[in-house]
């Protein structure tokens, strides 16, 4: 058994939708971002970054101590290690889908991320005309990017080989297009793609997966937004 500590966004959707894909048996174990879940003590011993999400996985590959790990791209290299899914074996492939994973993780969900911020949240705090910067700094990044994954999948169902840890890295950071200030019928290479992998029952399962938990409004509260915005090295001491 694997226990998922996890919220449904788009970090969290990657690994549920991976294990939904592999089959493997797990167990929700929700850690609520807007109250600060991520900061209690235990959560905090598998995860020393604060961040959400993580897994225990009870029954590890050769046996022994239970593992646990953080870090969304280190979680579903692992997951694809042991289950011998969705990374291929050969030198190749296996850095073709790497690479696109680390794309993933370094580009599109942090710049993603710092968009939907300014279009969504920092509005609330100054006024909307002093965030122009912001919002067009990043908006344009993740029209870049857009372009690029635009560029790479024209000719090709996939982002890198067969179906792999990349599609589903990618995909649930595609999921809140419109919140990052885009329109993904200029992309149609991407939006083909995109309307594909979501149409998987295991990415319908993982996409679904706990989605009690998220109720709206997401962040409305100055506390809420003290806890997702205004960490500093204080939280881990």
């Amino acid at each position: 058994m694997i226990d998922l500590y996890y919220w449904p966004t788009p970090n969290g959707w990657k690994i549920s939708i991976m294990l939904e894909e592999c089959g493997l048996p797990y167990r929700l174990v929700p850690v609520n971002i807007r109250t600060g879940d991520q900061f209690k003590p235990d959560f905090l011993k598998i995860s020393p970054n604060n961040r959400m999400p993580a897994i225990v996985d009870h029954e590890p590959p050769g046996g022994g101590e239970a593992v646990s790990l953080f870090e969304s791209g280190a979680i579903l290299q692992y997951l694809a290690e042991k289950t011998g899914k969705f990374l291929p074996k050969d030198l190749r492939g296996r850095y073709e889908v790497l690479q696109w994973l680390n794309w993933q993780m370094g580009g599109l969900g942090p710049m993603a991320g710092q968009a939907g911020h300014f279009n969504l949240y920092a509005p609330q705090f100054v006024p909307a005309e002093q965030l122009a910067y912001g919002q067009k700094r990043y908006g344009n990044e993740v029209n870049r990017l857009f372009g690029v994954l635009n560029k790479h999948l024209a000719g090709r169902p996939f982002v890198a080989g067969d179906y792999s840890i990349a599609d589903m890295a990618i995909w649930p950071w595609i999921v809140g297009y419109k919140n990052f200030g885009q329109k993904l019928e200029a992309f149609p290479d991407l939006q083909r793609w995109f309307r594909e992998i979501g149409k998987r029952p295991g990415v319908l399962k993982g996409q679904a997966a706990g989605a009690e938990l998220r109720q709206a409004p997401d962040i409305d509260t100055d506390e809420q937004r003290k806890v997702l915005f205004g960490q500093t090295a204080s939280v881990v001491r």
